[in-house]
């Protein structure tokens, strides 16, 4: 297997790793004014999140830097091209964190009240654009012959892309509301535990709206197939909660939402970002890349240091495994 395809694979990796760790904490953070009824209630749902939320967004940050390493012209393109966005999502991310790391500082009621306020709009803002601007990537943007983005802002706010974040936020916060069950007790885990069941019907409609939309502009069957392993993940994690399973019901989300991230990057490859003005103009794996020395030290390095990443992630994931209880 080529290097350009290998690093492809890895990036499309770090994006589902990204999204099924993040997923579920962005819809806590969604879901926090909602599960948690007074501030005992909203402490201990914070509380599910507070020691990985952090180590979650490494995943972005590692999948922006390989990206720019790996293929600098598809770093170069999306971050040009999608420059508002991206940085909306970062002043959300910037708002969120602060609200997360500041909230207990102070006893004041009013000044948590802010604070929780930030940590729902950090969560919220963050999943819906994702959503718009990965249905932009298989969709397609307009691209010149120099792959630059000669399109608007209101180009990325298409229907498609509209549907694709409204899908994203709507997954995540049912992800984060089966989280939320698996890990607190009594009244928090019966109210996840409802909610995700009255959400995930409308989440199942909206997924599977998307993944047939997107495997419509773009795809085949090997990407059909994982979108439609993708659609039965789901709706097998709903079935284990109306059941109260959990374990099974958090297993069955996260697989859903890792797989529908693969299908759209199956959908796309050996493109990285299509162009809707001229197929010439479309930009792929290899025209992207970095050059073959670059990409073979960028290998030696991600083989030595990512199993001590995954190890370091794994074990705080398990010391903090215990269920939270609502604490006077």
């Amino acid at each position: 297997m080529e290097l350009t395809t290998v690093w492809f694979l890895v990036i499309a990796g770090m994006w589902t790793g990204y999204f099924v760790l993040e997923g579920f904490d962005f819809g806590v953070g969604a879901l926090l004014r909602v599960i948690g009824r007074d501030e005992p209630e909203r402490r201990a749902t914070i509380t599910t999140i507070g020691p990985v939320w952090d180590g979650n967004e490494v995943w972005l940050v590692t999948a922006g830097a390989a990206t720019f390493a790996a293929f600098p012209e598809w770093y170069a393109t999306l971050f040009s091209g999608f420059y508002l966005p991206l940085f909306a999502i970062l002043v959300a991310l910037i708002l969120r964190g602060v609200a997360l790391e500041y909230r207990g500082k102070r006893a004041d009621l009013e000044w948590r009240g802010r604070m929780d306020t930030l940590i729902v709009i950090g969560s919220i803002v963050p999943a819906f654009l994702w959503g718009i601007i990965f249905a932009n990537l298989v969709r397609g943007v307009p691209l010149d012959n120099s792959y630059e983005f000669v399109g608007s802002l209101g180009d990325l706010f298409g229907p498609f892309a509209l549907l694709g974040g409204v899908t994203f936020v709507a997954v995540f916060v049912t992800h984060g509301a089966i989280f939320l069950a698996l890990r607190t007790e009594g009244v928090l885990r019966e109210r996840a535990n409802r909610l995700a069941g009255r959400l995930g019907a409308v989440t199942a409609v909206l997924a599977v709206g998307f993944l047939w939309w997107a495997q419509a502009l773009r795809g085949d069957t090997g990407s059909a197939i994982v979108a439609a392993a993708a659609a039965l993940a789901l709706v097998g994690g709903l079935v284990a909660n109306r059941f109260g399973r959990e374990g099974w019901a958090f297993t069955g989300t996260a697989v859903a939402t890792g797989l529908a991230v693969v299908s759209l990057f199956a959908a796309l490859f050996p493109v990285v970002i299509p162009s809707t003005l001229d197929p010439q103009s479309t930009l792929t794996a290899v025209e992207a890349a970095s050059t073959a020395y670059t990409l073979k030290i960028l290998t030696i390095i991600a083989a030595i240091f990512t199993p001590l990443v995954l190890l370091y992630q794994g074990w705080t994931y398990w010391v903090f495994r215990k269920r939270v209880v609502v604490a006077a």
